[in-house]
Protein backbone atom coordinates (compact mmCIF):
# COMPACT_ATOMS: atom_id res chain seq x y z
CA UNK A 1 0.00 0.00 0.00
CA UNK A 2 2.45 2.73 0.91
CA UNK A 3 4.11 2.34 -2.48
CA UNK A 4 0.95 2.81 -4.30
CA UNK A 5 0.95 6.34 -1.85
CA UNK A 6 4.60 7.00 -2.97
CA UNK A 7 4.32 5.92 -6.49
CA UNK A 8 4.13 9.76 -8.22
CA UNK A 9 1.33 10.32 -10.01
CA UNK A 10 1.68 11.46 -13.86
CA UNK A 11 -0.71 14.42 -15.17
CA UNK A 12 -2.54 12.62 -17.36
CA UNK A 13 -4.20 10.61 -15.06
CA UNK A 14 -4.99 13.60 -12.87
CA UNK A 15 -6.08 15.35 -15.52
CA UNK A 16 -8.37 12.54 -16.73
CA UNK A 17 -9.75 11.66 -12.56
CA UNK A 18 -10.82 15.57 -13.03
CA UNK A 19 -12.50 15.45 -16.65
CA UNK A 20 -14.42 12.46 -15.09
CA UNK A 21 -16.15 14.61 -12.45
CA UNK A 22 -16.58 17.57 -14.78
CA UNK A 23 -19.59 19.58 -14.20
CA UNK A 24 -22.71 19.53 -17.02
CA UNK A 25 -23.28 22.21 -19.04
CA UNK A 26 -26.47 22.74 -16.97
CA UNK A 27 -25.35 22.06 -13.76
CA UNK A 28 -22.53 24.99 -14.32
CA UNK A 29 -25.05 27.28 -15.64
CA UNK A 30 -27.55 26.78 -12.28
CA UNK A 31 -24.48 27.05 -10.42
CA UNK A 32 -23.93 30.15 -11.70
CA UNK A 33 -26.81 31.01 -11.12
CA UNK A 34 -27.19 30.38 -7.37
CA UNK A 35 -23.19 32.34 -7.57
CA UNK A 36 -25.09 35.10 -8.75
CA UNK A 37 -27.64 35.28 -6.27
CA UNK A 38 -25.07 34.65 -3.34
CA UNK A 39 -23.36 37.27 -4.56
CA UNK A 40 -25.80 39.84 -4.39
CA UNK A 41 -26.72 38.84 -1.26
CA UNK A 42 -22.97 38.90 0.17
CA UNK A 43 -22.21 42.41 -2.08
CA UNK A 44 -24.99 44.14 0.16
CA UNK A 45 -23.66 42.81 3.47
CA UNK A 46 -20.55 44.37 2.73
CA UNK A 47 -21.52 47.36 1.01
CA UNK A 48 -24.02 48.35 4.43
CA UNK A 49 -20.89 48.00 6.63
CA UNK A 50 -18.53 49.77 3.75
CA UNK A 51 -21.20 52.45 3.55
CA UNK A 52 -21.76 52.38 7.66
CA UNK A 53 -25.18 52.47 6.94
CA UNK A 54 -27.34 53.47 10.07
CA UNK A 55 -28.51 50.32 10.39
CA UNK A 56 -25.23 48.61 9.85
CA UNK A 57 -23.89 50.59 13.20
CA UNK A 58 -26.37 50.73 14.80
CA UNK A 59 -27.21 46.51 14.89
CA UNK A 60 -24.11 46.18 15.45
CA UNK A 61 -23.75 48.23 18.72
CA UNK A 62 -26.05 46.07 20.11
CA UNK A 63 -22.95 43.50 20.19
CA UNK A 64 -20.51 46.03 21.24
CA UNK A 65 -19.23 47.17 18.00
CA UNK A 66 -17.79 50.22 17.05
CA UNK A 67 -18.74 51.74 13.51
CA UNK A 68 -14.48 51.34 13.14
CA UNK A 69 -14.74 47.55 13.47
CA UNK A 70 -17.84 47.70 11.40
CA UNK A 71 -16.16 49.23 8.72
CA UNK A 72 -13.11 46.36 9.07
CA UNK A 73 -15.76 43.54 9.13
CA UNK A 74 -17.21 45.09 5.81
CA UNK A 75 -13.29 45.10 4.40
CA UNK A 76 -13.10 41.59 5.27
CA UNK A 77 -16.82 40.76 3.84
CA UNK A 78 -15.59 42.76 0.49
CA UNK A 79 -12.26 40.50 0.22
CA UNK A 80 -14.24 37.08 0.39
CA UNK A 81 -16.23 38.55 -1.71
CA UNK A 82 -13.86 38.89 -4.63
CA UNK A 83 -11.82 35.78 -3.26
CA UNK A 84 -15.53 33.79 -3.88
CA UNK A 85 -16.13 35.21 -7.40
CA UNK A 86 -12.74 34.34 -8.73
CA UNK A 87 -12.96 30.86 -9.81
CA UNK A 88 -9.62 29.81 -8.98
CA UNK A 89 -10.01 31.07 -5.77
CA UNK A 90 -13.56 30.15 -5.42
CA UNK A 91 -13.11 27.52 -2.28
CA UNK A 92 -10.70 29.51 -0.50
CA UNK A 93 -13.27 32.30 -0.45
CA UNK A 94 -16.20 29.98 0.22
CA UNK A 95 -14.14 28.71 3.34
CA UNK A 96 -13.64 32.27 4.42
CA UNK A 97 -17.46 33.04 4.04
CA UNK A 98 -18.26 29.97 6.30
CA UNK A 99 -15.97 31.13 8.87
CA UNK A 100 -17.20 34.61 8.57
CA UNK A 101 -20.73 33.12 9.00
CA UNK A 102 -19.79 30.94 11.81
CA UNK A 103 -18.71 33.88 13.63
CA UNK A 104 -22.11 35.74 13.07
CA UNK A 105 -23.94 32.02 14.29
CA UNK A 106 -21.95 31.99 17.17
CA UNK A 107 -22.34 35.67 18.37
CA UNK A 108 -26.44 35.30 17.80
CA UNK A 109 -26.49 32.20 19.76
CA UNK A 110 -24.17 33.91 22.62
CA UNK A 111 -26.76 36.76 22.68
CA UNK A 112 -30.00 34.54 23.08
CA UNK A 113 -31.20 35.94 19.38
CA UNK A 114 -34.17 34.27 17.75
CA UNK A 115 -33.04 30.88 16.13
CA UNK A 116 -35.58 31.74 12.66
CA UNK A 117 -34.25 34.90 11.72
CA UNK A 118 -30.70 35.74 13.13
CA UNK A 119 -28.96 32.17 13.78
CA UNK A 120 -30.29 30.16 10.76
CA UNK A 121 -30.09 32.72 7.64
CA UNK A 122 -26.10 32.44 7.96
CA UNK A 123 -26.55 28.76 7.83
CA UNK A 124 -29.04 29.00 4.50
CA UNK A 125 -26.31 31.55 2.65
CA UNK A 126 -23.37 29.09 3.73
CA UNK A 127 -25.22 26.34 2.31
CA UNK A 128 -26.19 28.66 -1.12
CA UNK A 129 -22.42 29.48 -1.34
CA UNK A 130 -20.87 25.50 -1.17
CA UNK A 131 -23.95 24.52 -3.10
CA UNK A 132 -23.81 27.14 -5.78
CA UNK A 133 -19.69 26.24 -5.87
CA UNK A 134 -20.10 22.33 -6.13
CA UNK A 135 -22.49 22.65 -9.10
CA UNK A 136 -19.52 25.09 -11.09
CA UNK A 137 -16.19 23.86 -9.79
CA UNK A 138 -14.86 20.32 -10.83
CA UNK A 139 -12.51 20.56 -7.70
CA UNK A 140 -15.02 21.16 -5.11
CA UNK A 141 -17.39 17.82 -6.67
CA UNK A 142 -13.85 15.74 -6.47
CA UNK A 143 -13.43 16.52 -2.63
CA UNK A 144 -16.71 15.88 -2.25
CA UNK A 145 -16.95 12.72 -3.84
CA UNK A 146 -13.84 10.96 -2.94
Amino acid sequence: MSATLLRPTSYEATRSATSASRPSRRSVIVGRVLTGIAAVLLAMDAGIKLALAKAAVEGSAQYGFNPQQVFVIGVIAAICLVLYLVPRTAPIGAVLWTGYFGGAILLHFRAGDPLFSHILPPIYVSTLIWGSLYLRDARVRAVVRK
